[in-house]
């Protein structure tokens, strides 16, 4: 990939999901949310799903140890 040109929205999307922190979960959560909106197919946002699922899931843990 290279850096003049945007990423695809899934390769965005795995990205984001491999370089989230806890301090980044939430903006890198509501940039994934975009990009799974922004994409055509059905079968596209289908293959996004095992990131989707695993940001979701670290966004819930590490807002769990936020609150205590």
């Amino acid at each position: 990939m290279s850096e003049d040109r945007p990423a695809a929205p899934l390769e965005e999307i795995r990205q984001l999901y491999f370089k989230t922190t806890a301090a980044t979960i939430e903006r890198d959560f509501d940039r994934a949310i975009d990009l799974l909106k922004s994409m055509a197919s059905v079968e596209e946002r289908q293959r996004a799903t095992v990131y989707m699922e695993g940001l979701a899931e670290m966004r819930k843990e590490w807002g769990r140890r936020r609150r205590r």
